[in-house]
């Protein structure tokens, strides 16, 4: 049977929820105990309806409010964890070595279950809540197959809207901004083909390690004199790979240079990838030698709505005080893919402050705790502005 336990009492439990699914992370689509885990307490709770098996191993619960008809909006939490080894020696550290939660979805999720937990309980709102448990944000475009598989239109989803936690952001704090909130994250990997040679006669080879370095220094020009300084852009070449260091008398064949491009307006978006790829063609001519490029576009930016923005800032004040929420944060160059949510539905991705914690995908992090009960009173908080018998007609579902 539902309880009436407070938000308080609720969110104590979560924490245990937390650190058990800290201790058991899964990666990508192959969450099979995170979602068995969340299945099994959504239907102890008494939600209306939990399916499961969207995107493989996602997880989608409803609860109806009791106070008649009204809109129906989502609630996201991603799920996955990162291929990364732990290094914080916690109790509650991961039992599975080279995987961790270093992005805090374990504690999205139970927050999000917390939420659900009270709801039932109360269900002290006018309309529908869908709350959605997402596998594979962390580069598996988990939002983007959910959506493929008719999630909002099965659901009816009118509105969507996400949260995430911040390191550096005082526990008990909000940011969040209008329009874009997170950048658009493309990948490259490039491959020099050049000639090999022996080192003492470098003259007879196209020396692909040189060329590897021209070209990084060439990518560097992208954002610093092809871009309005006012435009944000982030090239960041992460890999290299050439040679053999039991051959150092050796000049290889060929090198593979890899990274990120990261933009925020769509349009130079477009245009980078064009000038990438005019930089890394023409810096292989120049040493007459070739370069396969292989381009991997990433996740869209994630751009707010400016009214759904302010029932966010709206629902984070009533839970914090207003001078504990930021309204116009920096927009930051990490990419989240709720962003293809918000292309579908409007709604806001919202920061929830984790405190002096390490960052986010560092082997040393972990979610605070002491962030949850903010977590959940915000959910709740919204719920409450948005499922009100005396709000305006629903929003159209249309896709914006």
């Amino acid at each position: 049977m539902p309880t009436t336990d407070t938000i308080e009492t609720i969110a104590e439990e979560a924490a245990v929820w937390r650190r058990h699914l800290h201790e058991n992370p899964e990666l990508l689509f192959d969450l099979p105990k995170t979602s068995a885990f969340v299945t099994e307490k959504l239907r102890s709770f008494g939600c209306d309806e939990v399916v499961t098996g969207i995107a493989k191993t996602g997880v989608v619960a409803v609860v109806k409010g009791r106070l008649g008809g009204g809109r129906t909006i989502g609630l996201r939490a991603d799920m996955d964890a990162l291929p990364m080894s732990e290094q914080t020696n916690l109790p509650h550290a991961s039992k599975t070595e080279g995987r961790m939660h270093a992005c805090g979805h374990d504690g999205h999720t139970a927050m999000l279950l917390a939420t659900a937990r009270h709801l039932v309980s109360t269900r002290d709102f006018a309309g529908t809540v869908v709350l959605i448990f997402q596998p594979a944000e962390e580069g598996g475009a988990g939002g983007r197959v959910m959506i493929e598989e008719g999630l909002l239109e099965r659901f009816g989803i009118e509105e969507v809207f996400g949260m995430h936690n911040e390191p550096g952001l005082p526990v008990g704090s909000f940011a969040i901004r209008p329009g874009p909130m997170l950048a658009a994250a493309d990948r490259f990997v490039v491959t020099l083909r050049g000639k090999g040679a022996h080192a003492a006669s470098p003259h007879e080879s196209r020396d692909p390690v040189l060329i590897s370095a021209h070209l990084v220094t060439a990518l560097q020009s992208i954002a610093s004199r092809h871009v309005d300084p006012f435009d944000p852009v982030v090239v960041s070449v992460t890999y290299i790979s050439g040679g053999n260091v039991l051959a150092l008398n050796v000049i290889p064949e060929q090198v593979i240079v890899g990274g990120t491009i990261r933009t925020v307006d769509p349009t130079t978006r477009k245009a980078i990838e064009q000038r990438f790829r005019d930089i890394v063609a023409n810096t292989a001519r120049l040493f007459e030698a070739e370069a396969d490029i292989e381009w991997r576009p990433g996740y869209p930016v994630t751009v707010n709505d400016p009214e759904m923005t302010k029932i966010a800032i709206a629902a984070a004040s009533q839970v914090t005080g207003p001078d504990n929420v930021d309204g116009n944060c920096q927009c930051t160059m990490g990419a989240e893919d709720f962003s293809y949510m918000l292309e579908k539905r409007p709604g806001a991705i919202i920061w929830l402050g984790n405190g002096d914690s390490a960052g986010l995908h560092n082997p040393a992090y972990d979610f605070n705790d002491d962030a949850i009960v903010h977590g959940i009173r915000y959910w709740s908080t919204l719920v409450g502005e948005r499922l009100t018998p005396q709000r305006a007609p629903s929003i159209s579902p249309a896709a914006k």
